[in-house]
Formats: C-alpha cells, structure tokens, sequence
C-alpha cells in the first residue's frame, strides 16, 4: 500500500492496524545474507513529494543479516532482534521498542522471531 502512488488521490489522514496491513515482497540483495533464508516484506505508506522521507510498515523473517543504515526511527510491532550497530552499541528489541539508527550506521541484524516494524525514514 502506496498512499501517494502516482495515479491515486493523496490520501492526508489515515488510520491503520499495523499487524494487520498486507505487505509485498521486497528484495533482499544476496550479499546482506550472513545466516539463514530472511525474507522481506513492507509497504510505504508515505513519501514526501521530493523523495528524500518515508513512513511504512517492514518485516524479516529469522536469519542474519548486515545493512547500511539511513536516519531512521522505527516501533517494534512484533518479534524480536538483536541490531548490532559496529563500534557503538547492542540493542535488544521486541514488541513496543523504539530504537533510533542514525544514516551510515553499519548494522548486523540477528532476527530470532519475525519482526515487523513501523518506521519513519529520512532516505
């Protein structure tokens, strides 16, 4: 679910139950793949008009997996991980978590149960 698709009525206001929103495959480059077969899915449910933030829904399956970070804040819905960020901290985070990742931070993910996300992004 796009809010803003090119084509469609930009919709101000909305209410959502986060657990309950279908999601879309998202690709997941090979080479973020440590350990395990995660999968990813989600769904933008806004981006400002010049591109550069995001709000949307995310979710991995189990494995491990390493990324590069954008400006990002996000909620924890369900599941459970352990985010690694290389030289600074550890976080343990699950069901009403916050974590804030700053753009550029290197992260290795440990996702031990599906965990679905929502976030606020600045790309």
């Amino acid at each position: 679910m796009t809010v803003n698709d090119p084509g469609r009525q930009l919709v101000p206001s909305f209410a959502l139950h986060i657990a309950d929103a279908e999601l879309s495959p998202e690709p997941l480059d090979p080479a973020q793949i440590v350990s395990g077969s995660p999968e990813v899915t989600g769904a933008v449910l806004w981006e400002s008009a010049d591109g550069t933030r995001a709000h949307g829904i995310w979710q991995i399956t189990p494995g491990v997996v390493t990324d590069t970070e954008a400006d990002e804040m996000f909620v924890v819905i369900g599941g459970r991980a352990t985010i690694e960020v290389a030289g600074g901290p550890v976080f343990e985070v699950g069901p009403g978590d916050v974590c804030v990742l700053r753009e550029g931070d290197r992260t290795t993910w440990t996702v031990h149960e599906t965990l679905r996300k929502a976030y606020s992004v600045r790309i």
